[in-house]
């Protein structure tokens, strides 16, 4: 039986990155904003207050945790580009999903942030030389420090691991008119 967390899989990193490598990952957070709509541009209010599993959250706040998440990785990546070892800031996303602007907001106003920030982000990403990417900053949290192409991986897989979450609960629940695409 698959596992309803992780339905892509659990993120594992591969220390032998190409640029080849980094040029999907980049498409990837590139095209993440679409991707996401696509998933759920058909959902009534009541599907998007449905938990993905089990004790999980709601495709709603599944939305809004990805821009959230997303938002604090795109500075992270920029403190790192222009600092030496930054030590970030971390934050509690179990308690972040539990205020009304994710409980309750609407998923557009998630989707906006995405693609302005995506947008954003791609552009300094594909601008960088490939030597920016050994850049670095400590995770107090997860005491380690964090190297760009990692977090580039870690944010590639991360849409797609929560747009994953959205489409199989759509499957399972059979609301297959969200297939559609809308771009």
């Amino acid at each position: 039986m698959k596992d309803e967390r992780y339905p892509i899989g659990k993120f594992l990193f591969t220390q032998d990155v190409t640029e080849e490598l980094r040029e999907t990952w980049i498409e990837e957070i590139e095209s993440l904003p679409t991707i996401l709509k696509n998933a759920v541009h058909s959902l009534t209010d009541e599907q998007l207050d449905t938990p993905y599993r089990d004790g999980g959250w709601t495709v709603r706040q599944v939305v809004h945790h990805i821009a959230d998440s997303h938002m604090n990785a795109y500075t992270r990546f920029k403190l790192a580009l222009t600092e030496e070892h930054p030590t970030i800031k971390t934050y509690n996303e179990k308690q972040w999903a539990l205020l009304s602007d994710s409980m309750e907001g609407s998923i557009q106003s998630s989707i906006c942030i995405l693609e302005g920030l995506h947008e954003r982000w791609s552009t300094v990403l594909k601008s960088l030389p490939q030597t920016e990417f050994s850049k670095t900053f400590y995770n107090p949290e997860m005491k380690i420090k964090l190297n760009l192409d990692m977090v580039l991986a870690l944010y590639a897989w991360h849409g797609k691991h929560h747009v994953a979450h959205i489409t199989s609960l759509c499957e399972k629940m059979n609301w297959m008119k969200h297939n559609r695409e809308i771009v």
